[in-house]
């Protein structure tokens, strides 16, 4: 599995939130999400479409630092409850900040909160937090959910990443998934090669693409790898198998669920 192409990113920016337009027509805005219980529908809707925005502002200005929320114009919504007036503000929100990733690049220097300064992780990262938020929005909604292979999997990659990231940065819960002995399988049964080794060292955890038996292996379509991976679909859900120690696996989950 390797990076997608950055216009792939901003292309799947639009695509995500399209589809969550979509979702969230006809739906009750006022339904709790049950993988996001603090929110309801709309709520989550301006979530997503506030990260846009503040995305947006960062890459238009090329930001040294971070970007206050209250300094984000819109950020907070359309300031109305209607259905229509979410709609058009998450399109307009996710057309602009595409609009200002594809304008600026990959590799213009701005801030971020990770381990690279730069846009393109701008873009990665907005692609899977309205993968992932979409998700949510289909479950709360009660409709069928699918993604792309290729951006569940690097949903997958992306996140280890970031679970790595944490760890790197003394995250007190991050810093418990390590030692030696210890490792996790995932292996979509949909896509070939679309499989992760998870290794506990003494100091951290390493990861790497590669078939080979763990302790514990979680088996199911590639979708509901990303979804389980992160919480979005529970491990003793019949769309997937576990096979092992179980209990490792909860462990992973309890551990990187932040953020």
């Amino acid at each position: 599995m390797t990076l997608l192409p950055y216009g792939r990113y901003c292309d799947e920016v639009l695509a995500q939130t399209d589809a969550l337009r979509a979702t969230l027509r006809g739906a009750d805005l006022a339904s709790t999400v049950p993988t996001c219980p603090d929110w309801n529908l709309r709520e989550l809707a301006v979530h997503v479409g506030g990260a846009h925005r503040w995305v947006g502002e960062i890459v238009r200005g090329r930001a040294a630092e971070d970007v206050p929320e209250e300094k984000v114009p819109g950020f907070e919504g359309p300031g109305t409850d209607d259905p229509d007036a979410l709609d058009g503000w998450l399109a307009e929100g996710a057309a602009a900040t595409v609009a200002a990733l594809r304008e600026a690049g990959p590799d213009a220097e701005v801030w971020t909160w990770a381990w690279e300064r730069r846009t393109a992780f701008w873009a990665r990262r907005m692609t899977h937090e309205t993968a992932v938020h979409r998700a949510d929005a289909a479950l709360a909604a009660r409709v069928p959910y699918s993604v792309d292979p290729e951006v569940a999997a690097d949903t997958i990659d992306e996140w280890l990443r970031i679970v790595s990231f944490a760890q790197e940065g003394g995250d007190p819960e991050a810093d418990e998934l390590r030692g030696g002995g210890r490792s996790l399988h995932l292996h979509a049964t949909d896509v070939p090669g679309a499989e992760w080794l998870i290794e506990f060292g003494e100091d951290r955890f390493t990861w790497r693409h590669a078939h080979e038996k763990a302790t514990v292996a979680l088996r199911g379509p590639l979708t509901d790898l990303m979804l389980v991976f992160n919480r979005r679909l529970e491990p003793a859900s019949e769309r997937v198998e576990v096979l092992g120690d179980a209990d490792l696996l909860d462990f992973w989950l309890d551990r990187s669920s932040f953020g």
